[in-house]
């Protein structure tokens, strides 16, 4: 099986966050004290992931570009594409043709953030399964909201409903999905629903219909934020400042995600913190080279990295 490759769908009129993003994109927008594209980067790299395609409107491509780079400098290679209109989740897919070359993938949201303790490992799990596609559901208290999906007694999904008006589940379905290869054949195959788009739904229900959609759940010690309004983003800025406050470490922090996973040594975040020394941020990168917190990152642990990164 070829090595699975990361999507990020960054584009999109953020028109819910207007003003705020009338002249920029909604992901290069700051999550407290990082660029709301670092969180599904950081997740995707979690999950073992180190290609990644960064899908962007054709205003903001060069934006993405300027801050996250080739991404050699993570032992990583970021790739861009642009989406001249949005007309769907799955058309995603379809954009990511050409650089998923027949590799299965992983398609992330780029305003989701997740964290919590042993998230890396079930990625890591779920990257693994060579066929059918895995989706990620959480419990919450609004599921008409959301995307719902009903799982029976042995766990596998019965069905996939969009914003029910009686929603079977309180298991609403997140923005990160896993597929094997033969998901690009299946985004050609879809129609466009009558909001004129290609549903991300009807893709995966296309897995389910031949029974090969597995669903994981993230359970009570995970959190999963979605920050495309200006609440929800206040609410994760809140979030990801109250768990660095308290605990000295960091969400999303690429460079750290990086040494964590093995991507880097230590002497390239050595070089990656001095030019961010007049920060708090580089002072950080620093702080995990000089052992200044007791979680200190070794390369020698980096195969389990935790979740903080």
């Amino acid at each position: 099986m070829k090595s699975r490759k990361g999507i990020i769908l960054a584009g999109g009129a953020g028109t819910r966050l207007w003003p705020s993003t009338q002249v920029t994109s909604k992901q290069l927008l700051p999550v407290y004290d990082k660029p709301m594209i670092y969180y599904p980067v950081s997740t995707l790299m979690l999950a073992g992931i180190r290609e990644i395609l960064v899908i962007t409107t054709p205003e903001d491509s060069d934006r993405f570009r300027a801050l996250l780079g080739d991404g050699s400098r993570l032992g990583m290679t970021f790739t861009y594409t642009t989406q001249a209109r949005p007309e769907g989740l799955a058309q995603a897919l379809l954009l990511a043709e050409d650089f998923l070359d027949g590799a299965p993938s992983v398609l992330i949201l780029g305003d989701n953030l997740f964290f919590g303790n042993g998230l890396s490992e079930q990625l890591q799990d779920v990257s693994t399964r060579a066929s059918g596609a895995t989706i990620f559901a959480y419990h919450v208290r609004d599921p008409e909201r959301y995307g719902v999906v009903e799982l029976g007694e042995d766990g596998r999904a019965l069905s996939i409903e969009e914003k029910p008006a009686e929603p079977r589940s309180s298991l609403a379905i997140v923005g990160l999905y896993f597929y094997d290869d033969s998901a690009v054949a299946r985004a050609k195959r879809l129609r466009p629903s009558p909001r004129g788009e290609l549903e991300i739904t009807d893709l995966n229900r296309s897995y389910l219909s031949d029974g090969s959609l597995a669903v994981e759940i993230l359970g009570r010690g995970m959190a999963w934020l979605d920050t495309g309004t200006h609440t929800a983003l206040l609410a994760a800025s809140n979030f990801v400042a109250a768990v660095e406050d308290r605990q000295g470490l960091k969400i999303g922090a690429l460079e750290e995600t990086a040494l964590r996973m093995g991507y880097i040594d230590e002497a390239a975040l050595a070089r990656i913190a001095k030019e961010m020394t007049g920060n708090t941020y580089g002072q950080y990168l620093l702080g995990l080279l000089e052992g200044s917190w007791t979680g200190r990152p070794s390369t020698k642990a980096s195969s389990k990295p935790n979740a903080p990164a």
